[in-house]
């Protein structure tokens, strides 16, 4: 688990910096009042690929604080300090949280309770995954609508006929 999360916050990184990276080397290379549609929905799509990546990364960071929080909690770690939400009390005197979950899709920390149940915790802010979702399906909104603006045929040129 904490092996993933090894891998997903530096591919997190290293994508959101291509994006960028694709986004401004473009701008350049083509200029900013020569762009078209096309290249302009391109690096839109790229920037919301950068935002989405980063805003991803920021989830896993709050994933490894709470495992963190879990694996050095020592005497006080009975229920899992991550799994002490509003109303923690009552769940603790059930069957209590004896072991968590984390989920990466989307991401979140769940807290298994002995009974088989278990909790969503408030590890991973509530705006998270509805913002990691939105900016991904913006980024593929723009990222398809410049593959349909390509293959549209632009004006044609009228051809005077050679004598």
């Amino acid at each position: 688990m904490v092996y993933l999360l090894l891998l997903l916050v530096p591919g997190g990184l290293v994508a959101a910096f291509a994006f960028v990276g694709y986004c401004f080397g473009t701008l350049g290379r083509i200029g900013l009042r020569q762009a078209d549609r096309v290249v302009w929905l391109r690096v839109v799509a790229a920037l919301l690929g950068a935002a989405t990546a980063l805003l991803y990364v920021w989830g896993l960071a709050h994933l490894v604080g709470a495992i963190m929080d879990v694996a050095e909690n020592g005497a006080d770690s009975a229920p899992l300090r991550p799994c002490r939400a509003p109303g923690w009390e009552q769940r603790a005197q059930d069957p209590g949280s004896v072991d968590y979950t984390v989920r990466y899709l989307p991401i979140r920390f769940v807290c298994e309770t002995g009974d088989g149940d278990g909790h969503v915790t408030d590890a991973v802010p509530d705006y998270l995954n509805p913002g990691v979702l939105g900016f991904a399906l913006a980024g593929a909104g723009c990222a398809g609508a410049a593959r349909l603006a390509s293959r549209r045929p632009g004006p044609r040129a009228t051809r005077e006929p050679s004598r």
